[in-house]
């Protein structure tokens, strides 16, 4: 089944209100039916789509189910006959004027509106297709940055079809946040007799005291005095297994330097390649001076410096 944009088809934004979507629906249909447009094939695949989108957006929870998931994933979920049951084109289209039953108009011409077959549901396009499995659950689990450096195992408390379920779930090195685990089957049941969605762990990595991050790679702030900049110093770095790396400041070193120590970051999944940890220098400016300090800095500024 093509990928659609239901609202697109329809000519609207993404929040448009039921009755935006009735008007426009009406509007569409007026233009496209096959009683008004006898003959012209492309008019009666554009009433086709036009009444798919209808179908989909007037109805509340297959909407939120479109909007939830996307396109792509609404309609491998969903068959036309999913889509189109309950939906009754003969209401429809006697309160829009048109003659007909449903599922086919009888204009002139004696067009028939169906989907693969001779009724709206027929045909072999079904037949071949399995119900359309559950919706999934997604839980979002707090980890430690170590926990995603190290891998954990962790036990995960849900709900899971009215009732609560614990899983150990072994949590892989370098999962960052935003990074899922699929658990088949441990989503919510399908309404319609398919397969159990799943359920997906995502990871969100809580704050640490000492180091942010950014994708694989870790950030550090250390910070040297004024002179130490001018003249260079090595100043003593953690990193994230705990131990403390020496780092050798250059003179001269601007404020908001980053220096990069390789391969001192977060693993990735998949590999053996690690990030990188950086240190962003602040150079401390004093606020106050003392008297003594204060001359030394105006003989230094007497030779230029």
């Amino acid at each position: 089944m093509a990928e659609m944009d239901y609202y697109k088809i329809l000519g609207l934004e993404k929040g448009a209100s039921s009755a935006d979507i009735k008007k426009a629906y009406r509007k569409l249909a007026m233009k496209y039916h096959p009683d008004h447009a006898k003959g012209d094939k492309s008019a009666e695949d554009r009433f086709k789509k036009i009444s798919e989108a209808y179908a989909v957006l007037s109805d509340p929870e297959k909407r939120k189910q479109y909007d939830t998931y996307g396109s792509a994933d609404f309609q491998q979920r969903f068959s036309q006959e999913d889509i189109f049951r309950n939906f009754d084109f003969g209401d429809i289209f006697r309160e829009f004027g048109f003659g007909g039953g449903k599922g086919y108009s009888t204009g002139e011409g004696g067009f028939r509106f169906n989907f693969g077959g001779g009724s709206p549901f027929s045909g072999g396009r079904r037949a071949q297709q399995a119900a359309p499995k559950g919706s999934d659950l997604v839980y979002e689990l707090p980890l430690t940055l170590k926990e995603v450096a190290a891998g954990a195992n962790k036990t995960v408390s849900f709900m899971h079809q009215g009732r609560s379920e614990n899983i150990s779930v072994k949590i892989p090195k370098g999962m960052i946040t935003g990074k899922k685990l699929r658990l088949a089957g441990k989503g919510e049941p399908s309404p319609y007799g398919g397969p159990a969605g799943d359920l997906y762990i995502k990871s969100v990595v809580v704050d640490d005291p000492i180091f942010t991050v950014e994708n694989q790679d870790l950030y550090v702030n250390r910070d040297i005095r004024l002179t130490e900049a001018v003249l260079g110093t090595q100043i003593s770095v953690p990193t994230l297994d705990g131990k403390e790396m020496t780092l050798k400041i250059p003179p001269g070193t601007r404020h908001k330097t980053k220096m990069r120590l390789g391969g001192l970051g977060l693993p990735y999944m998949k590999g053996i390649e690690r990030g990188d940890l950086y240190v962003v220098v602040h150079v401390n400016i004093p606020q106050q001076l003392t008297p003594q300090q204060r001359k030394l800095v105006m003989q230094l500024a007497d030779t230029g410096l």
